[in-house]
């Protein structure tokens, strides 16, 4: 990501979401209307292996999440940081040993983590990407699929801003699920259990939302932010490598999802650790992460899915200018 000059007296933000599996960093100045990614950081550290069935932050995920926390801390210091938030989400949630793995973090790179509640991430992410609603429709079901949980957002779209009216953490999320199922997830009928099994979770909520009915009157939008949403959203595009500007607000097909997963199913794990656009490191991730969006798709089966590349992040970021009044300012 290019560089830009910084003047010494303009407020420079940093936010950090320290996830499951990616420790994934942006630092931003504000711009008239909003900001301007300076740098940035994204590393999958994979923080919460193997917690599913300790209960704890192994050492060795905790030695590889420090060192990426160790790089976020000198890009802060490069680009002289004003103000910063730094969240930590389901693994540092469920961890025993969070509090002990904070005051490392702290001790060694001088960083402070705060871990958030499950509707905090929820709200974060839905600032982050509320800008790609499309407002012709009055509700919307946003989700982040992530490493250790997936949140449901049931979002009322005024003209405002978006009411949100119900939200949900499942502890599933692609390292959790990958972990709990294990190679059952890569053959027809594991695929088809875990699908179903998944959907049978997310019927309190629908229950409750009554999600169907209005989605039966064309009322609802569903907005996706996660890794798995923009993989298979480059993947359907063909993509020889990644490219943000072309997946983020993509419209997905119900059908084009199907698609790109019945071709990440068929594949063996060489194949999809060739994939430039999955890699070593997504390789055995990326099938749950399909089975939780095909569960969601089935209960909803809406005709289109909106991708965002944005989410915690970018809401951090806005929420931390929108307290510091730095818009008006600039007017």
């Amino acid at each position: 990501m290019p560089s830009v000059s910084i003047a010494p007296s303009d407020p420079v933000y940093a936010a950090l979401d320290l996830g499951t599996n990616n420790c994934r960093m942006l630092v931003a100045r504000p711009t008239h209307d909003g900001f301007r990614v300076v740098d940035a950081f994204s590393r999958i550290t994979r923080l919460g292996e193997g917690l599913a069935a300790s209960g704890m932050l192994s050492d060795t995920a905790m030695d590889r999440t420090v060192t990426a926390l160790r790089a976020c801390a000198d890009k802060m210091a490069r680009n002289r940081v004003t103000r910063a938030r730094l969240v930590a989400t389901e693994a540092c949630r469920r961890a025993a040993n969070c509090d002990s793995f904070a005051q490392r973090v702290k001790a060694e790179t001088g960083l402070e983590l705060e871990i958030i509640s499950a509707k905090d991430e929820a709200g974060l992410a839905l600032g982050g990407c509320s800008s790609l609603m499309r407002p012709d429709y009055p509700w919307a079901l946003v989700f982040d699929i992530g490493g250790g949980s997936t949140e449901l957002i049931w979002v009322r779209n005024n003209a405002d801003a978006p009411q949100v009216r119900g939200v949900v953490s499942l502890p599933l999320g692609v390292v959790t699920l990958a972990e709990q199922v294990g190679e059952a997830l890569h053959n027809p009928a594991g695929y088809a259990v875990t699908v179903a099994q998944i959907a049978t979770r997310l019927a309190a909520f629908e229950a409750e939302h009554a999600i169907t009915a209005r989605l039966l009157m064309g009322e609802v939008q569903m907005l996706g932010t996660s890794g798995t949403v923009t993989t298979l959203a480059a993947l359907h595009l063909n993509l020889e490598r990644y490219d943000r500007s072309l997946v983020d607000g993509l419209d997905l097909r119900l059908a084009d999802i199907a698609a790109v997963t019945t071709s990440l199913l068929g594949m063996s794990a060489s194949e999809r650790v060739a994939h430039p656009c999955i890699g070593t490191e997504r390789a055995d991730l990326v099938i749950a992460g399909c089975a939780i969006l095909e569960a969601m798709c089935r209960l909803w089966p809406l005709s289109s899915l909106r991708v965002a590349d944005r989410g915690v992040r970018e809401g951090i970021l806005l929420s931390m200018m929108r307290q510091d009044g730095v818009w008006a300012r600039a007017e």
